[in-house]
C-alpha cells in the first residue's frame, strides 16, 4: 500500500470548517506512530499529530496502582483525559490546543510538546486501544470520523520492538522478556479490535523502510 494514495484518503476527511480526528489503531510495533507523522508532514499545516502516548501514567502512578511491570497496557493510560482532549478538538475548532507526549529518554509523559493550531482540520492521533470496545475508549472513538487498523507482520513488528527498546537502554535479555511479557499481551488484545475498525492498512511502505 502507497502513501501517496493514505495520503489523498486522509486528505479527503478534511473538511473546510471544523476538524476531523482520524485514528490510527493497531499492536506495539505496526508503524503508526511513523505512518501517522509520515501523514501529517504530506498534509501540510491543515493537519496536526496527536499521539495517544502522551496520555500514558507517570511512573509514580504507575507504582501506586501496581502497574509498573504493564506499562503501555490498556490500565495504564489516561483514557478519560485522551477523550477529553479529542471532544475539545472537534467541538472547538476554533481554538489552539496544546497535547501532550510521551518521552522515550525520560520513560515519563511530558505537557505540551504539541499543538493542534486553530488552522488545522485534521487531527491524525495513533494509539494502541483506539478501537477496543472497552470503558473510555468507546467514549474516545465517537469523536474519531475514522479508524484505520495499521498491520504489520508479526516477525517485522518484533524486530521494531527490539530496536525500540534496546535504543532505549535495555539489553537485549531485558528486551526479549518485556516484549514477551508486556508487548505481546497488549498486541493480543489490540488484535481483538481489528473488526471494529474501518479499514485495515496491510504492507504499508512507511518511511524509512528498506524497498
Amino acid at each position: 500500500m502507497e502513501m501517496t494514495d493514505l495520503v489523498a484518503d486522509a486528505r479527503a476527511l478534511c473538511g473546510a470548517t471544523g476538524r476531523t480526528v482520524l485514528g490510527l489503531a493497531g499492536p506495539p510495533g505496526a508503524g503508526k506512530s511513523t505512518l501517522a507523522r509520515a501523514l501529517v508532514t504530506a498534509l501540510g499545516p491543515r493537519a496536526a499529530y496527536v499521539p495517544l502516548d502522551g496520555f500514558h501514567l507517570s511512573n509514580e502512578q504507575l507504582d501506586r496502582l501496581g502497574l509498573r511491570s504493564r506499562k503501555g497496557s490498556e490500565p495504564s493510560f489516561d483514557v478519560w483525559g485522551y477523550e477529553a482532549l479529542l471532544r475539545r478538538l472537534v467541538t472547538e475548532p476554533e481554538r489552539e490546543v496544546y497535547v501532550p507526549d510521551f518521552d522515550r529518554a525520560l520513560d515519563e509523559p511530558v505537557a505540551a510538546r504539541h499543538v493542534v493550531p486553530a488552522a488545522a482540520r485534521l487531527v491524525v492521533t495513533e494509539g494502541n486501544y483506539l478501537a477496543c470496545d472497552l470503558p473510555g475508549w468507546r467514549a474516545a472513538r465517537r469523536w474519531m470520523a475514522e479508524v484505520w487498523y495499521v498491520a504489520a507482520p508479526p516477525e517485522t513488528r518484533d524486530a521494531r520492538l527490539m530496536r525500540r527498546h534496546v535504543g532505549h537502554g535495555r539489553d537485549a535479555a531485558a528486551a526479549r522478556a518485556w516484549i514477551d511479557g508486556n508487548d505481546a499481551p497488549n498486541a493480543g488484545l489490540v488484535e481483538g479490535s481489528r473488526a471494529a475498525c474501518d479499514r485495515v492498512l496491510r504492507d504499508v511502505r512507511l518511511p524509512g523502510d528498506a524497498r
